[in-house]
């Protein structure tokens, strides 16, 4: 991977380039030419045009693109298609992580807490710890960007969704991640100095070309949780399902930077979130998630599919890198 110093200008990301006939129809239409008739969409959901068409169209709510006006994100046609993309996506990921009617939020976050079996040979952060290379790292911290830079975002929108205990404890867990009032302490900022540390470009969105399909998902699926009020129980088990898992795995990367020889500010964002995520996790569980579903308990299956479509599209993510890395091959898109 070439080295790429930071560029210090706040600016919005480039349009990435299109993944097929509909990303292509979708940044046309961002940039303004004549609007055609929309191609059919892929058969599979987790295809890298939709996934990558979707993504632009998230984006909008975000920081936006470079050459795109801000009133686009209220575009009455570009809602619809997405409106469409999404009631695709979630189709698939409900039939792939079904919830029964004996499952419950307390049950699964449980499940979470279980280390895998043996060398933890399926998961990105045991392997980074005993087997990784520093170029491995590299990769995963880039594909990571898209969701560190945005960190706590997406789980913002859920806070007027909330009452009482749950949303308090909301609040002081997003207070963390926003750096408790110190801009340099952001959660998102941390990442920027890790990923200068190890000689990427921390500019948002930099990486999203490189970012295959199943990276892409991982960011689309909380973005999706976060702006529907009605999937506010699925992004209350998203949020759960990250706080959860970040403790230990955190400790594990924290090993991998240190065993590589990487600097100081890329071990320190993970050795913070050891610590910061141990106590958030019980603040989830016990006030967020508990506060939530004793309010509203209908919700609790809810909860469940947020918490198992994190550990679904995370799985699928890990597949891929793995993969590629045990074959001796890039797991960033090159073309």
């Amino acid at each position: 991977m070439t080295d790429v110093r930071s560029r210090t200008e706040c600016r919005p990301a480039p349009l990435p380039g299109p993944r097929g006939p509909l990303s292509a129809a979708v940044a046309d239409s961002l940039r303004g030419m004549e609007r055609r008739d929309l191609p059919l969409l892929p058969a599979d959901a987790y295809d890298d045009d939709l996934q990558l068409a979707l993504y632009t169209l998230y984006e909008l709510h975000y920081q936006g693109f470079e050459g795109v006006p801000d009133e686009r994100e209220w575009d009455p046609e570009l809602l619809a298609l997405r409106a469409v993309l999404e009631e695709r996506f979630l189709d698939v990921l409900r039939a792939d992580v079904p919830v029964g009617a004996s499952d419950s939020a307390e049950r699964a976050l449980d499940e979470l807490q279980l280390e895998p079996v043996g060398d933890g040979s399926g998961s990105l952060s045991h392997f980074l710890r005993n087997h990784g290379t520093l170029d491995q790292f590299r990769e995963y911290a880039a594909l990571r960007s898209l969701y560190h830079l945005k960190e706590a975002d997406p789980h913002a929108w859920v806070i007027p969704r909330l009452r009482g205990r749950a949303k308090a404890a909301m609040v002081a867990v997003e207070f963390d991640e926003f750096g408790a009032g110190r801009a340099d302490e952001i959660h998102a900022e941390l990442f920027a100095d890790l990923m200068r540390d190890l000689g990427l470009d921390p500019s948002y969105g930099y990486y999203v070309d490189a970012a295959p399909a199943e990276a892409l998902a991982t960011v689309n699926m909380m973005s999706l949780f976060g702006l529907h009020r009605a999937l506010r129980g699925a992004l209350v088990g998203h949020f759960a399902a990250v706080e959860v898992t970040s403790s230990p795995a955190s400790r594990r990367l924290a090993d991998a930077l240190r065993r590589m020889d990487a600097g100081p500010a890329a071990v320190r964002f993970y050795t913070e979130h050891v610590e910061a995520d141990a106590v958030h996790e019980q603040v989830v569980r016990h006030e967020v998630v508990a506060g939530l579903l004793a309010s509203e308990p209908r919700l609790d299956a809810d909860v469940v599919f947020g918490v198992r479509a994190t550990g679904h599209l995370e799985d699928r993510l890990a597949a891929r890198l793995l993969e590629a890395w045990r074959d001796g091959r890039t797991a960033l898109r090159t073309g």
